[in-house]
């Protein structure tokens, strides 16, 4: 039987559906218990920020019941040492050549039986003005974008329940649109001391 790693990306899909649930008042717990470990296992002094992003941060929004964490990181991180302790912790390690620098994704939940009972994304970076952190606040600020986003989703998830990829590309428009009116609101809140 193949492991997880070896799979195409059509039977990762079809093993891993896109699944849309009600909100849950326990991702919060949830994020906050792993943000504790990830605190704990790679230490404070090499860590930026951590934040919760994705849908299951946006109190009332539909949302893939997958905890999505942004997880900043000093430049001087060692990057292997920091695998091999994710994946100590049950995460699987995906290279991601374009996503920002390490270039890293991690995720956790995933077994050859489907999803487990808790499912997180960790997106490892170093300190950026992330995208991300607009669009929970403008969803967070305006219940009606966050609304046409889950009817958005509803509809996406009933066509590509199968293709994650197709999915989120069929999003960005969306989430784009958002993220730009956010900058607008908030300005560069986000931006990290010294960068311009």
């Amino acid at each position: 039987m193949k492991n997880l790693t070896e799979m195409s990306n059509e039977e990762l899909w079809e093993l891993f559906p896109i699944v849309l649930c009600g909100h849950k008042e326990e991702w919060k717990q949830m994020y906050e218990n792993e943000k504790k470990l990830l605190l704990h296992l790679i230490g404070r002094d090499q860590v930026v920020r951590i934040s919760h992003i994705g849908s299951t941060a946006v109190k009332g929004l539909l949302a893939k019941p997958t905890i999505d964490i942004l997880l900043e990181i000093e430049e001087h991180c060692e990057l292997k040492q920091l695998i091999r302790g994710l994946e100590k912790k049950g995460y699987i390690y995906v290279k991601k050549p374009g996503n920002p620098p390490p270039h890293m994704m991690f995720m956790k939940g995933y077994t050859l039986q489907g999803f487990a009972k808790r499912v997180y994304h960790l997106h490892v970076r170093y300190p950026g003005d992330w995208d991300e952190l607009y669009f929970r606040d403008y969803l967070e600020r305006h219940r009606e974008a966050a609304e046409e986003y889950g009817k958005l989703k509803i509809g996406l998830q009933k066509k590509y329940e199968h293709d994650r990829d197709a999915y989120t590309r069929a999003k960005t428009d969306f989430v784009r649109e958002c993220t730009k009116k956010a900058r607008k609101e908030l300005g560069d809140i986000y931006r990290p001391e010294g960068e311009k």
